[in-house]
């Protein structure tokens, strides 16, 4: 995944709470199945991509306090099998 040069990045989304992520994310998937694991994942961002992405698209949000866990990995295991 090659990110957007910051100049690249829309001001008015981090205004309005979507991360910065989510527009490059959504293009480079092009309505492929994407998992996003982030720190930053907010309910704008899924709303976003519910709203403008056609592929199923899993954005799980991880505790930075923790880092990836357990759980984390479980949530995505069940996810990619669901796809299969």
């Amino acid at each position: 995944m090659d990110w957007p040069e910051p100049s690249a990045i829309d001001d008015q989304d981090e205004r309005n709470g979507l991360h910065w992520k989510t527009r490059a994310l959504v293009e480079w998937a092009a309505g492929r199945p994407f998992a996003w694991v982030d720190d930053e994942i907010t309910d704008t961002d899924r709303a976003w991509v519910a709203a403008r992405h056609q592929g199923q698209a899993l954005l799980h949000r991880v505790d930075p306090r923790h880092g990836l866990t357990d759980g984390d990995f479980t949530a995505l295991d069940s996810w990619l099998r669901l796809l299969a």
